[in-house]
């Protein structure tokens, strides 16, 4: 009998001793999901040696892939990045884990206004990543004439020379506000009429399209598989890298001026190290990492002393002031302007 009861002792012992590996194992990890080519490998490993904490890193090309992978029930993920208007999104659904980003010890380096966000004022939900502008870019050495005016017209109506040569981003909310501002219409409009105006430009633009493709803008310039590109000003940068004659239009009529955002799924398996990986990307010189990577700026105070000179130079990723007067912050839509957008982004996707 003794001999059973040490044998079942031994035994519990060892599930014990497997279940603490285990929770030990979800301490020492994280899972990020994140968007493609948007952090770069090298400050995970650095976060890895500072902390001990590995990430493991997954990634999407939109915020509705997202959103729906989300709500699906997706489990697993410790850190996702949704784009400011989709925080609201998610806040309101019940899918992010309120986690008091304002009270971090690095949140004293967040710079106005992101530091109190209309879509997130008290920041308890998520803290600022980059930020940045949705334009588009072409090559002026082969477009007619070597110039395209700096409206929203050169891309939504590009010249003959350019069918079959222009990309979009698979992005409804920034293909939606880019047509909102060419047409002079409310981003958020409820206004069927105004929706259908909107879905014209689009369908008339969609002959001129190779893809609606949100991965590998960088390298499809690069390659010269398009012409133009419908594309933010961080890989605007990146593309000018190599293609010299890249040009980045931030158009006249405006432009989506957005923030991306660190925030805890709900059902986070590790929420303290997720807690961890937010405060410590908020540190300075490791957010300028993360710009001197992606090419987009961010609102934390101190870090562009850390950041490269080329890229606090460009007027693409830090336009001046006339050029700022161009930004048009993404807007919280109610109900009815979403299911709108939805719908002409649904008849534009058939």
């Amino acid at each position: 009998m003794l001999g059973k009861i040490v044998t079942k002792l031994a035994a519990l012992a060892m599930t014990a001793g497997i279940l603490l590996s285990g929770a030990a194992h979800a301490e020492d990890a994280i899972n990020l999901y994140n968007w493609s080519n948007y952090i770069p490998p090298d400050l995970l490993k650095k976060f890895e040696k500072d902390t001990g904490i590995k990430v493991h890193l997954d990634v999407y090309d939109s915020n509705e892939t997202l959103l729906a992978k989300i709500k699906a029930g997706a489990a697993g993920y410790d850190v996702i990045v949704p784009t400011d208007y989709m925080i609201k999104i998610m806040i309101d659904e019940k899918l992010l884990t309120r986690f008091e980003a304002g009270k971090l010890a690095n949140f004293k380096n967040v710079m106005p206004p992101l530091d109190k966000p209309s879509f997130d004022a008290k920041r308890e939900y998520s803290a600022p990543y980059m930020w940045g502008v949705t334009g588009f870019t072409y090559d002026s050495a082969r477009v007619p004439g070597g110039k395209l005016e700096d409206s929203w017209q050169s891309f939504f109506e590009p010249p003959a020379a350019l069918k079959g040569r222009v990309a979009a981003l698979n992005d409804a909310n920034d293909i939606f506000s880019a047509a909102s501002l060419y047409l002079g219409i409310d981003q958020c409009t409820e206004d069927p009429k105004a929706g259908q105006r909107i879905l014209n430009v689009l369908e008339k633009q969609k002959p001129f399209l190779a893809t609606y493709n949100s991965n590998g803008t960088i390298e499809r310039m690069q390659a010269g598989e398009v012409i133009m590109h419908h594309q933010w000003n961080g890989s605007a940068f990146r593309t000018r890298e190599k293609l010299k004659t890249a040009v980045f239009v931030i158009p006249r009529e405006g432009v989506p001026f957005w923030n991306d955002n660190f925030a805890i799924p709900v059902g986070a398996k590790n929420p303290e190290g997720a807690r961890k990986f937010i405060d410590w990307m908020m540190a300075p010189e490791n957010i300028a990492i993360a710009s001197n990577f992606t090419g987009y700026n961010n609102a934390i105070r101190g870090a562009d002393q850390f950041m490269n000179a080329a890229l606090r130079a460009d007027p693409g990723v830090n336009p001046g002031d006339e050029m700022r007067k161009r930004f048009r912050p993404n807007q919280i839509c109610s109900l009815k302007a979403m299911e709108l957008r939805n719908r002409i982004w649904t008849r534009l996707m058939r």
